[in-house]
């Protein structure tokens, strides 16, 4: 088996960054992602035998039977949280990725119809929201294929890209070179730029992602007001944004719906995208146009 692409990197590009020459010459690419999980977590009715609890306001928790407090928490990120932030980013003409669970759009076929109206893209983020290192490599595989094709019957378009929740299996890369199709998968957060490895002899594109500039940090106990939400992310935006001047670099914000989705953190997402539209040369775009971009820009280079 080729696992050289498995192999830690500790230089990557190292102090010269190369120029991404992004489109009109901005100095930032700026990719806004939502997390479109709500009805794909380990739930009763699913049959898994266990409520999904992480990333909620917390609930009862610590029984075994089934948590109705945290099953109502999901739903309110697709009834309510997903048509907040879709407000916040039509008012702003601004656009997003979603990280769309495959059976969480089968759950809201009026958002997943949505989708490419509003001038999303979607990255394929599993089947289900689950561990895939607990899966075989025949079973992933087939996970691979069926989350395609599901995305691809709700949104009309196939996804783009792939990122798993806890983070891709030994076999995850290789499996999505194999099945084809894919312009990138960002289970990486290793770099600020898009970077070209090799899977099984053939280039492939990684988009790294980030869970800095993410909102679980609201549930991880590392923020608690929008205020400090927005703070956080205009400190990185704007080092981004100056440091622009000679490196551009991109930035990615993760969001979810069940948590940035109410209205007290809802207004510090407001705040940081008011403050980004203040701010000229900022390329606020889809994840598919990076990788399209670094394609086109730096193709993958000689084996």
């Amino acid at each position: 088996m080729d696992d050289a692409h498995l192999a830690r990197d500790f230089v990557g590009y190292g102090p010269m960054t190369p120029d991404p020459k992004w489109p009109n010459g901005a100095r930032l690419a700026l990719n806004l992602v939502i997390n479109y999980e709500e009805g794909s977590e380990a739930s009763f009715p699913d049959g898994d035998g266990v409520s999904e609890s992480a990333l909620t306001e917390g609930g009862a928790g610590g029984f075994a039977g089934r948590d109705l407090a945290a099953e109502s928490m999901y739903e309110y990120g697709s009834r309510v949280g997903i048509w907040r932030v879709v407000r916040l980013l039509e008012a702003r003409r601004m656009t997003a990725t979603v990280f769309g669970c495959a059976v969480a759009l089968e759950r809201n076929p009026q958002f997943a119809r949505a989708i490419p109206k509003l001038g999303f893209d979607v990255c394929c983020h599993g089947l289900r929201w689950e561990r895939v290192q607990n899966l075989s490599e025949t079973e992933e595989r087939d996970h691979i294929a069926r989350a395609i094709a599901s995305i691809e019957a709700t949104t009309g378009t196939a996804p783009s890209g792939w990122y798993c929740r806890y983070g891709p299996s030994l076999n995850t890369r290789r499996l999505l070179v194999e099945h084809g199709g894919f312009l990138y998968d960002s289970d990486a957060y290793n770099d600020e730029l898009p970077y070209w490895t090799r899977v099984g002899g053939k280039p492939h594109l990684v988009v790294p992602y980030s869970l800095a500039t993410n909102d679980v940090k609201f549930a991880r106990g590392g923020m608690s007001t929008g205020q400090q939400f927005a703070e956080y992310l205009c400190d990185s935006f704007d080092m981004l944004y100056r440091e622009g001047a000679t490196a551009p670099k991109m930035m990615s914000v993760g969001l979810h719906l069940r948590l940035v989705g109410h209205p007290g953190r809802a207004a510090g997402l407001e705040r940081f995208l008011d403050h980004v539209a203040r701010h000229k040369d900022v390329w606020v775009c889809n994840r598919a146009d990076i990788a399209r971009h670094w394609r086109a820009t730096f193709p993958p280079p000689e084996a």
